[in-house]
Parts: structure tokens; C-alpha cells; sequence
């Protein structure tokens, strides 16, 4: 059979994607996974940084912003569509939290820093503007401003470069200005004007279309106790029309302000614990008709127009992440767009004011993908950024939702990659749990997955229970269960591709990074004989400490008491205080720059582990943090990962 080439092609003034079979992406498929070498990508070729990632349009449609990858580091670009100019951001050592267009001109961006104060670390945030056209950045918070400056809740949809932003103006929470007032600013000038002050227990302020502060939300210093402030205009005082306390009980918090100022959208669990959006009267307090649901998972949450502030659909998250679009136009656009590119998947991820320029990325779970551009006149498709400039629109490894039944017989749906070419029989195990644990593993191209599977090892991803998208009861099924029921479901999962003859028992290892870098931690300490050895990138090993590093943050009393519910005592279920029983070959690697994962987590368990005289290896990336940023440090991790496995569980 012919093959089909990797091309673009224009037709009918239309360009036509086709994404390229695996046997092109290097050389030959191997027959087997003992073969797989001899059809083996370079490892430099999965560390490579995405070329673009979060590209949202202009409301003119004429450039874009996002984060380009340039010389193995990330830097926020905004970037001209006819590749006429492009703005390099230099942010220093700070995060990029987010990024928002004002107008054609101006945007904003939040950043942040963990920096010492007054004898701690605390995370910082603030808001800069940014010009598109010369790279000029501005200041938006004023000298006072306390630990969070960098709350947008408004930006002008009348071409003027105003925003509204919010912002602590002390530290001390027994002052005023801990609780964060609301300005109006000048993106240009950074001038502010005061709209709304600090009120006593409101840390979050929400605004509607036209820039009027209509919620807040005000909890306890702790966290513990929450209330929900409305207005249904500026001229009306706020009052309070829900409270919560503790972690079972949650606000019904509006998702979109409605045309109508008594109407909202709202998101709110089922009769069968699944959550989806309905329609809510603010004056009645009562929940209408449902907007949209899916059978079986949660939604995400509504896709709103940034303009208009309508509603244009609602985003699920399936075995894959879709939009299920409610606005006519919009769906009718999805198809259009699903019709010029054929054997991959379409998603919509920014659009111009009046969608005639629409970014839309390109690809599937074996693929990286690319991003291209799509202009209503003249219909035209053309390549903004391939994901990976080596690969391109090349297809890997095969990958496929899978369910199996835990031991109790709770249902687990796990994301299963196995190596293009081989017999998907009897092959050596990568068993990868997610981080989180709130969060979830979907269909959706993964280096780390594909680079395993690539040299010769199926690779599990499973939802085990406490994972989000699959409804409330399955959530609360974790409680009480890190690192006892969450990790038989883990176990099980080897388990059930043993017994379907998928996966060799003997020759396992589990591999994951922060939740994930936990439990592998722990099933080396619990579990050891089922693993030929583990592997933890910023893992956490001390659930104490971890709570304790945590609660710096406003609100940690919260935080504290859902982590007591998942894991009631924490010692019992930390592999710190456990190194003796360790009983398999571990590799554990941390950046030292974390910011979400404190380096002594790893750095301590190394300690007990050579106290212990335990088998492990312990790399330190100076430079490195939670969330791989540095081609350079996927590079060492994935170099340092496969010689590990090649010692304790070759393919």
C-alpha cells in the first residue's frame, strides 16, 4: 500500500494536514520490542521544548502571545502573524502565571517568585504590562503591595488599555490593607483609581462584562469557614448568599454573569454526583435548567467569549479533552475546521474578537502536533509552530484509554501506550501514575510516555481513585487512602495487563513525578517486590513537612484539614520514616528551583536512604524546577532515566 506523505497541501485555496505514519518519524518500525532499538528517536529529539505553547490572538487578529521556546528556555513572545516583528519578554527568575490581551496594543501578564520574608519563603505575584509593538513593560502594582498583587478581574472591551486588578497593600493580617482592594489601571501609564476597598475575610473579587465588581468571596484567615458576596449592580451593597464550612461543603459560586443581571451560570453536581452547568437565579437563589452535562465524567467548565462574555461552549474531558460547542456559529466553525484536516484531531484554542482569525492546534496522542492559522477569508490553513521541530506532524507510539476493576471492584480508566511495531505481548512495564492527585491522565501526547514506549516498554497512566473528571463519589473515595487503596489501584493496574498478557509481572518499574514521584516513593517502601525499581522527579516524602510548607500560603488551615482527611496519619504513610523497608532500586531527581515541591523532600529521603544503605541514585538539577521549563533538564532526567531502567529493567 502506498504511504502518504507528510505535506501540506493546497487545494481549492484550502490546506489539507495529513499527519505522517510512525515508519517515517526515523527509521523502520521494529517488528518486536526486542527490536525496538534499531527504530530508536534520539533522546535530544523528546527533551526538546514545545515550540509554542498557550499562543492566544490579538482582538485585531494580527499577532499573537505565548511562550516560545528559544535556545532550550521559555520566554513569553508577543509575535506578529506576517512575521513582521516579534517581542522577546525577558521575566527573570519569576514564573509566568498567565497572560491576557488588553487590546491590540497592550497586555498584561502575571508573574511570580518565591522570595524570604521576614524570616520565610512566600510566593509573590504581581502584573506588568506589556507592549506588543515594542516590548516596553510597565509596573501595575503600587510600592505598597503586599504577597499578592496579580489578580486580574476585568480588562476593557473598548479598545482603551484599562484593566481592573486586585491587590493586597500589607502583609499583616491585622491590617487593612491584607485584604485586597480593587483598582482600575492604566496599562499604559500604570495610573490607578481606586474602585473597591479591602473588606474584612475577602481575598477573591470577580467582576462582570462591563467592569463592575459583583462577587467576592470571603473565608477565614485558615480558610475553614467561606462566605459568597453579591450585587447586582454598582449602586447596591453586597450581600452574602451562600457560606461553607470545612471540605465537604462547597459555595455556589456563579461561572458567568448572564445578560440579564438576576441570571447566572453556575457549575453543580448531578443527582449522580457528576458535575455540569445550569442556569441560576441570583435573586431567588435557585438553580434552573441544566445547561450541559456528559454521562460519567465532570465538565471542565464553560468556554466563554472574552469579548462578549456569552456563553460559547462548555469543556469536557472524556478519554480526551474536547468542547462541546453550544454557540451555533462556533459549532459550526468546529466542523469546518474538523473537515479541512483529515486523520487528526481539531481543537480550537484562541480566536480574534470577530472569528475570522483562529488559532487551532493540530494532532493527537501519538503526535505532537502543530499549530496553524485559520482565516475566514479565503478559508486558508497555514502552519503557525510544530510542538517539536524534529518530529513535527509524525506519528509514534499507539495510545488508548483502557478499564479495569480494582480490588474492590471500583472502576479505573487508564491511559495505555504500547510500542508502535511490537506484538503488545508480554512487554516490560512502565506503570506511571499522575501528579496532583487532583488532576488526571487523558489521551494527549506525552514525552515522557512516548520516549518509554519508544525504547520498547508499554507505559500504564491510571486514573486511580481521588483523580478529577470522573465525578464526586470517586473523588471521595481517596479519602483516608494515600498510599493504601489510592496505591492498590495502582498495583492493580499491572495486574490486569498481566492478565490480559499485555504486560510481563516480572518486569515493571513505577515511574512518576510530584503525587506521582510519591508514589513511587512509596511503592518502593510497600510494594517493592512488585517493582524491578522505581523512579521519583520531585516527589514528596514527608506528608508532615509537606502540610507545614503548605500552610505559608492563605488559607493552608484548608488545606490542612482535606489533607488529614486523605491521609489521617501522616508518619504511617510517609516513606521518610520508612527508608529500612525500601526493598527495590530507586532514582530520584529534583530541581533545586521548585517552587511547589520543596528540593529537601528528595534531598531528606536520599539522606535515610543512605543511612539505610539502600540501593538508590540521586540527581540534583541546579537550575531545574517542577515543571521541566529547561530543555536541558529533560534532557539530563531522560538520559539518566534510561541508563536506570537499561541497570534494573531493560526492554
Amino acid at each position: 500500500m502506498r504511504r502518504k506523505a507528510c505535506l501540506f497541501a493546497t487545494a481549492a485555496a484550502v490546506v489539507l494536514a495529513v499527519l505522517c505514519p510512525a515508519a517515517e518519524a526515523q527509521e523502520k518500525p521494529a517488528a518486536g520490542a526486542g527490536a525496538a532499538a534499531s527504530a530508536r528517536v534520539n533522546t535530544e529529539v523528546f527533551a526538546e521544548l514545545p515550540m509554542l505553547e498557550g499562543p492566544e490572538l490579538s482582538p485585531d487578529g494580527k499577532r499573537f502571545a505565548g511562550q516560545l521556546a528559544v535556545q532550550g528556555q521559555q520566554f513569553f513572545a508577543a509575535v506578529a502573524l506576517d512575521a513582521s516583528a516579534k517581542q522577546l519578554i525577558a521575566i527573570g527568575d519569576n514564573d509566568l502565571n498567565w497572560w491576557r490581551w488588553v487590546n491590540d496594543e497592550w497586555l498584561v501578564i502575571g508573574i511570580g517568585k518565591t522570595m524570604p520574608v521576614e524570616g520565610d519563603e512566600w510566593y509573590i505575584t504581581r502584573a506588568i504590562g506589556v507592549n506588543a509593538n515594542t516590548g516596553k513593560m510597565v509596573m501595575l502594582n503600587t510600592p505598597d503591595t503586599g504577597q499578592n498583587g496579580g489578580r486580574l478581574l476585568w480588562t476593557a472591551r473598548d479598545g482603551t488599555p484599562r484593566i481592573l486588578l486586585a491587590a493586597q497593600t500589607s502583609i499583616y493580617s491585622n491590617m487593612p490593607g491584607f485584604w485586597p482592594k480593587v483598582d482600575q489601571v492604566d496599562v499604559a501609564t500604570g495610573k490607578h483609581r481606586r474602585v473597591i476597598d479591602g473588606r474584612e475575610g475577602v481575598m477573591d473579587w470577580y467582576a462582570d462584562s462591563v467592569g463592575v465588581v459583583r462577587m467576592g468571596i470571603g473565608r477565614s484567615q485558615d480558610g475553614r469557614n467561606r462566605r459568597l458576596l453579591y450585587r447586582p449592580d454598582s449602586r447596591t451593597d453586597f450581600r452574602i448568599i451562600d457560606r461553607a464550612r470545612g471540605i465537604h461543603d462547597n459555595l455556589l459560586v456563579p461561572s458567568l454573569f448572564l445578560p440579564d443581571p438576576g441570571k447566572a451560570l453556575v457549575m453543580q453536581d448531578d443527582d449522580k454526583g457528576f458535575s455540569a452547568l445550569w442556569e441560576f437565579d441570583l435573586t431567588t437563589l435557585q438553580t434552573g435548567k441544566q445547561i450541559f452535562g456528559t454521562p460519567g465524567y465532570d465538565i471542565s467548565g464553560p468556554v466563554v467569549d472574552p469579548v462578549r462574555s456569552t456563553l460559547l461552549g462548555v469543556a469536557v474531558t472524556e478519554n480526551r479533552s474536547s468542547t462541546h460547542w453550544t454557540d451555533p456559529e462556533m459549532a459550526a466553525l468546529q466542523k469546518k475546521l474538523s473537515g479541512l484536516v483529515q486523520g487528526a484531531q481539531v481543537e480550537i484554542t484562541s480566536f480574534n474578537t470577530d472569528h475570522s482569525v483562529v488559532i487551532i492546534r493540530v494532532g493527537d496522542a501519538s503526535a505532537p502536533g502543530a499549530y496553524f492559522v485559520y482565516r475566514a477569508a479565503g478559508e486558508t490553513l497555514q502552519p503557525l509552530a510544530m510542538n517539536n521541530q524534529t518530529l513535527k506532524l509524525r506519528r509514534l507510539h499507539p495510545v488508548k484509554t483502557i478499564h479495569y476493576k480494582a480490588r474492590d471492584g471500583l472502576d479505573i480508566a487508564a491511559v495505555l501506550t504500547l510500542p508502535r511495531g511490537s506484538t503488545g505481548k508480554n512487554l516490560p512495564l512502565i506503570l506511571m501514575p499522575h501528579g496532583g492527585p487532583s488532576a488526571r491522565d487523558e489521551e494527549e501526547w506525552d514525552w515522557w510516555s512516548q520516549f518509554l514506549a519508544d525504547r520498547g516498554y508499554a507505559v500504564i497512566k491510571p486514573n486511580y481513585r481521588g483523580s478529577t473528571g470522573f465525578g464526586t463519589r470517586f473523588l471521595e473515595k481517596a479519602e483516608g487512602q494515600w498510599g493504601l487503596a489510592m496505591q492498590d489501584d495502582l498495583n492493580d493496574a499491572v495486574k490486569a495487563l498481566a492478565d490480559q498478557g499485555i504486560a510481563d509481572p516480572k518486569r515493571v518499574c513505577i515511574v512518576g513525578a510530584s503525587y506521582g514521584g510519591y508514589a513511587a516513593f512509596r511503592g518502593a517502601q510497600r510494594d517493592g517486590k512488585l517493582f524491578r525499581c522505581a523512579v521519583s522527579f520531585a516527589g514528596v516524602s514527608d506528608l508532615g513537612r509537606m502540610v507545614a510548607y503548605d500552610s505559608q500560603f492563605l488559607g493552608g488551615g484548608q488545606g490542612k484539614d482535606w489533607m488529614k482527611a486523605q491521609a489521617p496519619d501522616f508518619r504511617a504513610v510517609s516513606p521518610l520514616y520508612h527508608a529500612e523497608e525500601f526493598s527495590t532500586p530507586i532514582l530520584i531527581v529534583h530541581g533545586k528551583k521548585d517552587r511547589r515541591v520543596p528540593f529537601k523532600q528528595s534531598k531528606l529521603m536520599a539522606e535515610r536512604l543512605a543511612a539505610a544503605g539502600k540501593p538508590f541514585e540521586f540527581i540534583e538539577q541546579p537550575e531545574g524546577d517542577h515543571h521541566f521549563t529547561r530543555g536541558e533538564d529533560r534532557l539530563s532526567f531522560l538520559k539518566a532515566l534510561e541508563a536506570f531502567l537499561a541497570k534494573y529493567n531493560p526492554a
